[in-house]
């Protein structure tokens, strides 16, 4: 598959979400943009969560993450069911009750201004860094098997991918969205599934003799109990899961702006609830494409791909997908299933920036009614040129598996959330408010010592994901130091 019919392909699939939101965005208001009018169907926002919770990341990162880790990522993703449980019955009935346009205002009626902004900064930080992370994997693959032959600068790659997001997305925001997940949803699937198919075709056997194979067993391994000092060991996983669940889409106005577009608190709580369960089969699917991935590759000596002189397992499937013997239909399918990936988190991500900058840091809503609109356009752009900016810098400082990275940095912009959630919601303490930033910088500033702490000072330990949930706990410490005993928690 050529550069130019890559081209054309995503030309294509562009017209397709433009069809989108064309229709979708005809009424280009403010409550469109943030709210969907709130009248989306709760299974169409459940099943276009799927393609938003997997994203790019997903698609690419997790099949790598088999060469080195096997399927303990499965450990992380039961601990995603235990998460999601969390968020449809303690945090949905709180949003629903309080009918928030961002789920940070919840901070301001329960503790006051600044642990309003404390909170919206640190969905801001997580988000943005967050979508550079998806967009950054999905533009180093376009540049690598396209644009590199073109002579496109990379730098280039970045501005083009976001540009097309912002078109489509500037009118109708969530509600444009919450119906081109679905469709992005759609090809990221039939692009796994088709891939699976056609890898064993190539390598003679069918579903059932892949799973019986003597060389799935050598990734297959899941659960890992042997070492608790290690990274990888279950109840660490499952823990850190579960609470990058909470914080990643329970306290993430991102995911949760999606749900708030559902008509009804009940069928909020049952997208969550059904997303949970797709979301377990549909990672363990994408973990046997990464180990078909390596047996395909050692089977016919096709080495990792190298970016700036290093192996970059993230690089494999595209590299196998693209460049080897597989036939046109699984490279125009991966290409659909990539382009799907990347549109399906990062348009949910510039408009959740939009909203969050708007409604938290500029007051949206006290503003003129004749200037709304166009402070939230200009917002949009504004956001637009960040996630550039960022994702460019990550080329040059990025040196880890993509997933890997991403829930590194969860752990510490995430921690600030959780700790303020908790303890709103459950004490009935009210806050020193005006201390509470100090509480949230000092907090990650010792998280970030642990975390830098090498495992001979721990005994041999290695620090996992858990290290959010400790964050957060920190964060509760901090805040139960800085309550005010005189003062009557406002009521939420």
């Amino acid at each position: 598959m050529t550069a130019i019919h890559i081209l054309l392909l995503i030309g294509i699939y562009f017209l397709l979400l433009l069809s989108i939101s064309y229709f979708t965005g005809k009424n280009d208001s403010n409550i469109d943009f943030f709210k969907a009018g709130k009248s989306s169907p709760w299974y169409l926002v459940a099943f276009g969560m799927v393609g938003a919770s997997l994203s790019g990341v997903t698609f690419i990162s997790v099949p790598g993450w088999v060469a080195s880790s096997e399927f303990s990522y499965m450990q992380v993703v039961f601990g995603y069911l235990a998460g999601y449980l969390v968020i449809a019955y303690v945090l949905l009935p709180i949003y629903y009750e309080l009918n928030v346009t961002s789920i940070y205002e919840y901070l301001e009626r329960r503790f006051g201004k600044t642990s309003y902004k404390v909170g919206a900064i640190s969905f801001f930080v997580s988000r943005v860094l967050g979508a550079s992370f998806r967009l950054f994997l999905v533009a180093i693959v376009l540049q690598q098997f396209v644009f590199d032959d073109l002579g496109v600068r990379f730098e280039l790659t970045v501005i083009l991918s976001i540009l097309l997001i912002w078109i489509y997305t500037f009118r109708g925001g969530i509600k444009t969205i919450v119906w081109t997940d679905t469709l992005q949803t759609t090809f990221m699937l039939l692009s796994v599934g088709l891939s699976i198919y056609f890898i064993n075709q190539q390598l003679d056997w069918n579903i059932s003799e892949f799973l019986a194979s003597e060389e799935l067993k050598e990734y297959n391994k899941m659960i890992f109990f042997d070492d608790f000092f290690g990274k990888n060991h279950f109840i660490k996983s499952f823990l850190g899961g579960m609470f990058i669940t909470i914080c990643m889409t329970g306290l993430d106005q991102d995911m949760m702006q999606k749900n708030l577009t559902c008509k009804s608190l009940k069928d909020a709580q049952k997208n969550v609830v059904s997303l949970s369960v797709v979301l377990v089969v549909v990672n363990f699917v994408f973990l046997l494409l990464g180990a078909l991935l390596f047996i395909y590759a050692d089977r016919f000596g096709i080495s990792t791909p190298l970016m700036n002189g290093e192996a970059k397992s993230d690089l494999l499937f595209p590299q196998i997908a693209l460049k080897s013997d597989l036939g046109i239909v699984v490279a125009i399918t991966f290409m659909l299933g990539l382009i799907a990936a990347a549109y399906s988190s990062a348009d949910s991500a510039l408009t959740s920036l939009t909203t969050s900058f708007c409604v938290d840091f500029l007051g949206i809503e006290k503003k003129p009614e004749e200037r709304q609109k166009k402070i939230r356009k200009s917002t949009h752009v504004g956001m637009s040129f960040l996630l550039v900016l960022v994702v460019i810098a990550f080329k040059h400082i990025l040196d880890t598996n993509v997933i890997d990275g991403l829930l590194q940095v969860a752990t510490y912009t995430y921690g600030p959330l959780l700790g303020l959630f908790t303890f709103g919601i459950f004490t009935k303490h009210q806050l020193k408010d005006r201390y509470v930033w100090i509480v949230a910088l000092v907090v990650v500033l010792i998280i970030y010592l642990i975390a830098s702490m090498p495992p001979k000072i721990l005994g041999g330990y290695q620090i996992g994901y858990e290290l959010l949930p400790i964050n957060g706990l920190l964060t509760f410490l901090g805040l139960w130091l800085i309550r005010d005993r005189k003062v009557e928690p406002k009521n939420t």
